[in-house]
């Protein structure tokens, strides 16, 4: 009896092992997520050299910074602002777009900004103020001083607004940074930067 008992947990702890994928670098990649022939496929990301990554409905690659699986979130980096242009490196691809049919969406937790936007913005209830928070992230880090003196606007990404885009545009807002559960007061340098990515539970 205690032989067959061993026999049929045998396959059962085999399947159960190939289910969380390998490590990415230093990086666990908890189950559901999937990095080749592990996990879950319609939770996919993937480890390019050593370096875990998010990739968007259009194709750009997106570093994972952080995994709270207890939570189902992530936080990706935002992308690079490229030198003296104020131009987000995804702007040919007009930002984050996250494919509707898989299970990710962007977090109420982000506080986008927007970088060197033209005046049409003006008519949106954004905070483009003298005071919006992306005026300190222009003046206090180094990524954001080549978009200083240009119109910049705020905004909290909430349930009201699309969940699965950040967009930028030519003749729009050409870049932008976002901060994970932003804290009142204090110094841009030491915001949470990053994009929070929740997902849904598998069935």
């Amino acid at each position: 009896m205690v032989f067959v008992i061993l026999f049929l947990l045998i396959p059962f702890t085999q399947v159960s092992t190939l289910e969380v994928c390998p490590k990415c670098g230093s990086m666990e990649v908890p189950y559901p997520l999937s990095t080749n022939n592990c996990g879950n496929p319609n939770y996919r990301v993937y480890c390019n050299n050593g370096s875990l990554e998010f990739m968007s409905a259009d194709g750009f690659y997106y570093k994972i910074l952080n995994i709270n699986p207890s939570a189902y979130k992530l936080i990706i980096s935002p992308p690079p602002i490229l030198k003296n242009s104020c131009q987000s490196s995804d702007l040919a691809f007009g930002g984050l777009r996250l494919d509707e049919n898989f299970p990710f969406n962007i977090s109420s937790h982000n506080t986008v900004m927007l970088l060197n936007c033209s005046e049409n913005i003006l008519l949106s209830p954004l905070n483009c103020s003298s005071n919006s928070l992306c005026r300190q992230f222009e003046e206090k880090v180094v990524e954001g001083s080549g978009c200083r003196n240009t119109l910049c606007c705020t905004y909290l990404k909430d349930s009201s607004m699309t969940s699965h885009r950040i967009r930028v545009r030519v003749g729009g807002c050409t870049a932008y940074t976002s901060v994970v559960d932003i804290k009142s007061g204090q110094s841009a340098e030491l915001w949470n930067y990053g994009i929070e990515l929740q997902w849904l539970p598998p069935n």
